[in-house]
């Protein structure tokens, strides 16, 4: 724990102007960011008396071992700073909201010739139109199946449309009118484009026109006795005024308007959205996150307004946001809402009428949105925290493991050796930190190898990144750390600015966890002493029986099959055989899929596949003359003959055998044989 007067900034150092300030932990990591109008004033606030502090403050000063700021011209800019420092550095004492769910969209492809309706969920795309978010994808998929009467778009995949333009044949909603075909040429790609508008635009709110327009086209082929064009008519009014009423009409139909309510407590707060286009509720949302800032209802507002448009633009930002309290600089948030909408945008706090009254329908979403979150956070909590008891107990730890690694080999007969790390916190997996390893210092089958490798090199870039950051120092003592050998370097791609990001390897874990039995342990232990590591705990789980084996114990530990802390160790196990053979049967697949033309310096992927075209498999190829070779376009002799010696020198000694049917496997489109 860090005394804040050790690296207070001395008086007259800070300005007293915009800016956006950033507190460091030991380790260089940005724990904390964020913004003022004045640095001055905001800074000298967190080293008073830390009596005086509130206590989440107290815990951010006291692990903070640096502060550092940035002078900006204008609110507006250190908004947009502390936005994206957040989202770079991911500090661990500020606010940040997450979704409690992956929400459904309906997104329009407008970016391909052919637009296509779907359900799409995750990063938002180029060239995409979106709606929503919905809170269940069967209810984008009701309301477009009731709009496909209407708009017949295309709503097929890329691999279905391509087949049916080969064969001439439509899918089935081609045959019963719900798609107009293009993959056969019933419409223009212009016409399709204008129901995919027309579709755009019904779901952006501007419903009232078209349905009159409708309305107005029925009663026109009722005068002129077109009855069944009549019927036709009147039946998609009726499916479009269905799909409507999936959306209640809540204010006037021009209004477009997000709602954002939040809900409570002196160490949690929920957030929920609601969506207004046209009058409508189009869509809703909600994150919940812990206050590990000491952040009042303006703050929150402010953070989960950065959240929701901190990666939006034009429409996709209303024209007016609707809070229960302004953020503590209303003008700044509001002109940067307007810079990212391009236009005006009205934030305020509803006071009268029905907007009011649909912040109350939102307030009491959030409020039970919140409860239901501590519902079952209380069960989490309390089963997490008895495991990482269990464990602490069953190994003889003096504190609960919070970080807990585990690592797994995985190969397939000795060939495409790799490992994985897998990181838990809490008892909740960091997938961010994960890490794989290709094994490097042999070749075949030795998993206790193995597991030593990965463990001293995982274990020997923790050493160097101690070193780089002044945090460790050579001792003479024989006890000591043992410092990293000199062509053990970062490998390119590492981190090696001072920039506060998270650093591969720089924190240890409380508890080393390997997945098999005393061999394994005896060679991870071994890793940490040849480094002269000796304040991390290792043990091993064995599959057979459950065991958890300890270093230097010619018995196990043996869990009770109830146990908690037994499950959470298996969990942890699982994850990281998960992860390794995910990523040893991606190498294999790509080993498989290697060619002998790989190693044709100069040959890129497009004369690559010109040459398979022209001959039509690399067995063909193989028995080409270099004068055969150059008649392929764009091929010249030298790469024919660089071609032609490859291909010799990676032909094989006999053909392969597909064991399970014993068919001679020949090669094709460039591959190796399979």
């Amino acid at each position: 724990m860090a005394d804040p007067s050790s690296y207070r900034p001395k008086p007259g150092q800070i300005p007293d102007s915009p800016g956006v300030y950033k507190f460091r932990d030991e380790h260089r990591r940005v724990i904390y960011v964020g913004k003022a109008k004045s640095l001055r004033q905001r800074l000298a606030s967190y080293f008073q008396d830390l009596s005086g502090l509130h206590p989440r403050t107290r815990t951010m000063v006291t692990t903070a071992a640096s502060v550092e700021w940035t002078v900006v011209a204008t609110e507006v800019e250190a908004l947009q700073l502390e936005y994206s420092w957040i989202k770079e550095f991911d500090p661990r004492f500020n606010v940040k909201y997450r979704d409690d769910k992956s929400y459904p969209y309906l997104a329009v492809t407008l970016n391909e010739e052919f637009p296509r309706v779907q359900v799409m969920r995750g990063a938002k795309k180029k060239g995409v139109r979106y709606f929503g978010p919905y809170g269940h994808a069967w209810a984008i998929r009701e309301t477009v199946d009731l709009m496909l009467r209407v708009f017949p778009v295309r709503t097929c995949s890329a691999g279905v449309f391509k087949n049916a333009a080969r064969t001439g044949r439509p899918c089935l909603l081609g045959y019963i009118g719900k798609c107009s075909a293009p993959c056969v040429g019933r419409v223009t790609p212009g016409e399709h484009r204008e129901l995919a508008d027309d579709f755009c635009d019904f779901m952006a709110g501007r419903t009232g026109a078209y349905i009159r327009r409708l309305e107005k086209d029925m009663m026109a082929a009722a005068e002129e006795m077109e009855y069944e064009r009549a019927a036709r008519l009147r039946d998609d009014v009726e499916a479009l005024k269905r799909a409507m009423e999936k959306s209640a009409v809540v204010l006037a139909d021009a209004t477009d308007a997000d709602l954002v309510a939040v809900a409570e407590d002196e160490l949690e707060a929920a957030v929920q959205i609601f969506h207004v286009r046209g009058g409508r509720v189009r869509g809703q949302r909600g994150w919940v996150t812990d206050k590990v800032e000491n952040v009042d209802t303006s703050g929150l507002v402010e953070h989960a307004l950065q959240q929701l448009y901190g990666e939006e633009s034009g429409d996709a930002v209303p024209k007016e946001v609707l809070v229960p309290a302004l953020p503590e600089d209303p003008a700044a948030v509001s002109q940067w809402l307007a810079d990212r909408r391009g236009s005006q945008v009205s934030l305020r706090i509803p006071q009268r009428g029905d907007k009011k009254d649909l912040m109350v329908t939102v307030q009491r979403n959030a409020q039970q949105a919140l409860g239901l979150h501590k519902t079952k956070r209380a069960s989490d909590l309390t089963t997490r925290s008895r495991a990482l008891e269990e464990i602490a107990e069953a190994l003889g730890l003096d504190t609960a493991p919070l970080r807990i690694e585990c690592f797994d080999i995985s190969h397939l007969q000795g060939e495409d050796v790799v490992a994985s790390m897998v990181v838990f916190e809490d008892g909740l997996a960091r997938k961010g930190e994960y890490r794989r390893f290709q094994i490097k210092g042999f070749e075949g089958q030795d998993d206790v190898r193995s597991m030593h490798e990965v463990i001293s090199r995982r274990f020997r870039r923790y050493l160097q990144e101690k070193e780089r950051t002044g945090e460790w120092e050579e001792t003479p003592a024989a006890t000591g750390p043992v410092p990293p050998p000199a062509d053990e370097s970062v490998p390119a791609g590492e981190p090696r600015e001072d920039d506060g990001r998270p650093k591969r390897f720089a924190y240890p874990p409380q508890l080393l966890v390997v997945d098999g039995g005393q061999p394994q342990v005896a060679a991870a232990k071994r890793a940490l002493d040849e480094l002269g590591i000796d304040d991390i705990a290792v043990c091993g789980l064995a599959k057979r029986l459950e065991e958890v084996w300890l270093p230097d114990d010619d018995d196990p530990v043996v869990l009770p099959r109830s146990s908690e802390g037994l499950y959470l160790l298996q969990r942890v196990r699982d994850e990281a055989h998960r992860f390794a053979i995910t990523y040893q049967r991606a190498k294999r697949a790509k080993r498989i899929r290697s060619s002998p033309l790989d190693a044709v310096a100069g040959l890129g992927e497009t004369r690559k596949q010109a040459l398979i075209k022209h001959f039509g498999s690399v067995r063909k190829l193989r028995q080409a003359t270099i004068d055969e070779i150059c008649e392929v376009p764009g091929v010249g002799r030298r790469t024919a003959e660089s071609v032609a010696v490859a291909l010799a020198a990676a032909t094989p000694a006999a053909p392969a055998v597909n064991t399970a049917t014993g068919e001679i496997m020949e090669e094709d489109d460039g591959g190796s044989t399979a």
